[in-house]
């Protein structure tokens, strides 16, 4: 059984992936607001990814006996100037998500908890993945910010993510 110390804090990661996913939702609302169809796909695919990571933090919390804790949460920003500043926004986002994740592993160190150690190790792999993808997302648009057309092909490639 893991420590109420770590309960709460895993409880805080679950909180905060369930404001992750309401994150991409706002924008892939903005996204298809205002055409870009590729990048309302990509953002709505990361808001269901965002749920799942809150409920598999939770699954693991009630598996190790503690209760999820569920808190109010602010508004996320709603309207972004083009699409290369929400993939910004997105990837400084995900940098935050990826130190709160090693800080949760710092404290499963510090406490000697192997279970939450091996439980954290996918979502630290996860969050390699999340960085690399709007990293990938943001040099497309930059090279090709100084053209509609560019960034309307972009988008469409954005929009593959997922496909096979």
């Amino acid at each position: 059984m893991i420590s109420k110390k770590m309960a709460k804090e895993i409880n805080a990661q679950i909180n905060r992936e369930f404001f992750s996913a309401f994150l991409y939702l706002a924008m892939a609302n903005d996204a298809i607001d205002k055409g870009y169809a590729g990048t309302y796909k990509w953002m709505s695919l990361q808001f269901k990814e965002e749920q799942e990571h809150a409920l598999k933090f939770a699954k693991y919390v009630q598996d190790q006996g503690h209760k999820v804790d569920l808190a109010a949460m602010a508004a996320p920003k709603k309207v972004w100037k083009s699409i290369l500043d929400m993939f910004q926004d997105a990837l400084a986002h995900e940098k935050k998500v990826t130190a709160w994740i090693y800080g949760l592993n710092t404290l499963a160190i510090k406490e000697k908890d192997y279970a939450t150690q091996s439980m954290l190790r996918w979502f630290i792999d996860e969050q390699v993945e999340e960085e690399a993808n709007c990293n990938e997302a943001i040099s497309a648009l930059q090279l090709n910010a100084a053209s509609a057309t560019a960034t309307y092909m972009v988008d469409r490639q954005i929009g593959k993510r997922g496909a096979s």
